[in-house]
């Protein structure tokens, strides 16, 4: 039935977020080799020939015949023997193929005759012209030698050329093979890219670090001087969409040097051997331009751990591992070439590829701070018309745990939303909406709940509302709304706080503040229903830790168990027989069952006790559907002052960003 935000994670050992880049900087990097560049500089005149051979064909048939035609006036065949009969006609000639009789008169003028001449001259208008003084010639016309010769050529020529289009067929086809093992890197010019740090928001500290490798390019006889050695690897490690590609770029545009980019992914073919293969190419390469950054992008694809792989098979990305760990610090070394890489999940590389010499520094790409959002956004507003009433720093402070690619997307989304809303500018509440949106899904609308079901979701909601407000150690409560959205009828909504370590009394205000809809739905009505299935999920999931991972229980002591974890490695599967006896196994489960059973028990307590405050909420979002954290507050003391209870709460609530 609601869907509340998921609980923080265990404190992580260095959790990233992102950088924002400038969205419209219409960058695009030249590529050194062929490709399109080459087409684009090809002559102009090149795609007029087939025109021109058009051209020529039709000239071909189209210029004997018009050159053939007849000349002189044109005369009926009567009026012809009567220019005979006077003595007007010098002479004739008739054409043999088809009759037709052209000639001279005395005084020069030429004629060709109409109409029944077609037959040539019979026998007495013959011996009439020759009485009469007529010269009389025949000819017979020759056929085009050239339409002759194209027609017997044309079916040889068409043989011809679909042998030459086999052949060349085979060749480009036989020219991939034979190039399968080289490497697909981009390369990338000196001048491009040209992004720099100056286009990263925030991150100041990660700059700091990798301005080294920077400095190294630019200037290595400060550091061979005194004999330091600069990193050969670089690895960025953060989670998604933080930025760690653009910190490759921008280091590549720092450093002025070629700049080599390929995917893990690249190196992978169904050919034994195509990944190593492709892996000395692409170091050959680099070599070739002597000061050069290969960045490698999604590394985890092929620097998993060795000896790891499932249900057998080829080491085809072993083969290329032990390749690639040559080339980086192997019996011959790479100077001037500095090898940079990008990955969600350093924990399954393999050590020998984490190792000093190889990749030697690990530089932690985390989800930006508060600061470092607002920069973000602001970088990411520049080309949007922006409204006087939009706050950054607000919805910077509303937007804890996004990072880069999130806080771009938000401002997208928020300029969509104020196209839709057909505003002119960018507005707070397109914000307001972009973010309930990415946050807790869009709306759905064409869902229409009954009276009973709007009602217990009411309910069910106002619970997990008044726990939020009353329990000192968890998020403070946002807003509550009723309307349905993504795959839940309603959604309490806590923004987390930004903290780096969570207490015990955190998780269990957590987990009570979960139980709240279940039980304010027991209490009111007196039965339950499905709609607290993602709320127990979430509890047990927390509980389940607290006890196995955390150590937060008395019984169980300072001990910890892996949880049910996905398989990444081999290893992880076959060693994923249980570490504890049957006995310890019941502990564990009494111990999380005990917490759960304690906070909802709280849970009640705490409902039981505000129930007429529990009523408010619920007649207020039936009412008004949504309703914000400081509204929730004040009914809840509202409920105090009625039943004539004198207590003031202590309300833990998050205004909506005015």
């Amino acid at each position: 039935m609601d869907k509340l935000p998921p609980p923080p994670p265990p404190p992580p050992p260095g959790r990233g977020r992102s950088g924002g880049q400038q969205p419209n900087r219409d960058r695009r990097p030249s590529f050194d080799g062929g490709g399109d560049g080459d087409q684009a500089s090809a002559p102009n005149w090149r795609r007029w020939l087939p025109w021109i051979a058009i051209g020529i064909f039709l000239a071909i048939f189209l210029v004997p015949s018009l050159l053939s035609g007849d000349s002189g006036d044109e005369i009926s065949y009567s009026e012809f023997i009567e220019r005979v009969n006077a003595g007007d006609v010098r002479e004739i000639e008739i054409d043999n193929s088809n009759g037709k009789i052209t000639g001279e008169f005395d005084d020069e003028t030429k004629f060709r005759t109409t109409g029944g001449g077609d037959r040539g001259l019979s026998e007495a208008d013959e011996e009439l012209a020759r009485g009469k003084g007529v010269e009389i010639g025949f000819k017979t016309p020759s056929n085009n030698w050239f339409l002759s010769i194209i027609g017997l050529m044309l079916p040889v020529m068409l043989i011809i050329g679909f042998f030459v289009w086999m052949q060349r067929r085979a060749q480009g086809q036989m020219g991939n093979v034979m190039s399968i093992g080289r490497s697909r890197a981009k390369a990338y010019s000196t001048d491009k890219p040209s992004t720099t740090f100056a286009d990263i928001a925030g991150y100041d500290g990660v700059k700091q670090e990798i301005t080294e490798v920077v400095d190294f390019l630019r200037m290595p006889e400060r550091f061979k001087e005194i004999g330091a050695r600069v990193p050969k690897g670089i690895l960025l490690v953060g989670p998604p969409g933080t930025g760690k590609t653009l910190f490759a770029r921008a280091v590549a545009g720092e450093a002025g040097v070629g700049f080599l980019s390929v995917t893990g992914s690249d190196f992978m073919e169904m050919f034994v051997g195509v990944g190593a293969s492709r892996v000395r190419d692409l170091f050959q390469q680099a070599r070739r331009m002597g000061k050069a950054i290969i960045f490698i992008d999604e590394i985890d694809s092929i620097g998993r751990k060795r000896g790891a792989g499932l249900g057998g098979g080829h080491d085809e990305r072993e083969q290329t591992l032990n390749q690639m760990l040559s080339e980086m610090d192997g019996f011959e070394t790479s100077e001037g070439i500095v090898i940079m890489a990008a990955t969600n999940r350093p924990d399954i590389l393999d050590p020998a590829l984490l190792r000093p010499g190889r990749f030697d520094r690990q530089i932690v790409v985390p989800l930006p701070e508060h600061e470092e959002r607002k920069a973000i956004l602001e970088v990411h507003s520049r080309d949007k018309r922006m409204g006087p009433d939009v706050d950054l720093d607000t919805m910077a402070r509303a937007t804890p745990g996004m990072a880069g690619a999130d806080l771009a997307n938000l401002v997208n989304e928020a300029a969509l939303i104020a196209v839709r809303r057909g505003s002119k500018q960018v507005e707070r509440i397109d914000f307001e909406n972009a973010r309930d949106r990415v946050v807790l899904g869009a709306q759905r609308e064409s869902l229409i709940m009954n009276a009973e079901e709007k009602k217990a979701t009411a309910y069910h909601e106002g619970g997990h509302a008044l726990l939020s407000v009353v329990l000192p150690h968890g998020d403070p409560l946002h807003k509550v709304t009723i309307l349905p959205r993504g795959m839940a009828l309603g959604v309490t909504w806590s923004l987390p706080q930004e903290r780096h370590t969570y207490s015990q009394e955190y998780f269990l205000d957590t987990i009570c503040k979960a139980m709240g809809g279940r039980v304010a739905e027991k209490i009111v009505f007196g039965h339950l229903n499905s709609g607290a299935a993602n709320d127990l999920e979430q509890a047990t999931g927390i509980a389940r830790r607290m006890v196995r991972e955390w150590g937060m229980s008395d019984r169980v002591g300072p001990m910890a168990w892996h949880g049910q974890q996905q398989v990444f490695l081999g290893e992880d599967l076959m060693s994923q027989g249980r570490e504890y006896s049957d006995e310890t196994a019941k502990l564990l489960d009494d111990e999380i069952g005990k917490i759960l059973h304690d906070q909802e028990e709280r849970a009640h307590e705490l409902l039981e006790k505000h129930r007429r405050g529990l009523q408010l909420i619920a007649e207020s979002l039936l009412e008004h559907e949504t309703i914000d954290g400081p509204e929730v507050a004040k009914l809840i003391q509202q409920g105090l002052d009625e039943e004539g209870v004198d207590e003031k709460i202590d309300a833990n609530v998050l205004g909506s960003p005015e």
